[in-house]
């Protein structure tokens, strides 16, 4: 490590470290950085679970979480799911499906999901 790297990673802040440390995650793992999406891809994503919600609507209920990979976020999305054990925040999970949109964010409906080691 050089002495410019080691003096940013000093003076960075944490949520820049923690950014920075998810997409290199990301690199390893062979998935597709979240920032570099657009409707219609298929793809594979990893990264944390910031925040999850289930939303009671009259017609298909839904649970939804907002997965972090260090450039961008996405709703990954279950229709007709209260709950799902093990997605809670703070979790690393994989995801893989199609994105599409979902209330005017990127997402992914139903997707194929395996969790990872707690962080």
């Amino acid at each position: 490590m050089g002495r410019l790297s080691l003096l940013r990673r000093l003076t960075a802040d944490l949520q820049t470290l923690d950014a920075a440390e998810l997409m290199t995650d990301v690199e390893q793992c062979a998935a597709v950085p979240i920032g570099s999406l657009s409707r219609g891809d298929l793809a594979l994503v990893t990264g944390r679970l910031r925040a999850v919600q289930y939303t009671p609507r009259e017609t298909v209920p839904t649970f939804t979480a907002e997965l972090f990979d260090g450039s961008a976020c996405i709703d990954l999305v279950w229709l007709g799911r209260r709950r799902i054990a093990g997605l809670e925040p703070g979790r690393t999970v994989f995801a893989r499906g199609r994105v599409g949109v979902h209330d005017d964010r990127l997402a992914i409906y139903n997707p194929w999901y395996e969790l990872r080691g707690r962080s």
